[in-house]
């Protein structure tokens, strides 16, 4: 059985653009990115550690309660992870 022809496709003109100056994108991660996560990260870790060694004995740790000093150092530990999700 003959096969059918084809049809030509229409060419369309697509003009030619400058070579002047052209927007690279920028892959992964910003640079501050993995610093700061680390030191959240670290930060609360010290700061429940501090909390719980020599917490009776620094005036300001002493004077929260102890539920708002481990939230403080959880709260630094939940921004490093958040910002974790950015990283790439």
């Amino acid at each position: 059985m003959p096969e059918s022809k084809g049809r030509k496709k229409e060419v369309r003109y697509t003009p030619e653009q400058p070579k002047g100056e052209r927007k690279v994108a920028r892959l992964g991660s910003p640079r501050w990115l993995a610093p700061v996560m680390s030191a959240c990260f670290i930060i609360g870790l010290l700061y429940i550690v501090v909390f719980y060694i020599a917490g009776s004995s620094i005036p300001i740790m002493r004077d929260l309660n102890s539920l708002i000093n481990v939230a403080i150092g959880f709260g630094f530990i939940c921004v490093g992870f958040i910002l974790s999700t950015r990283w790439q």
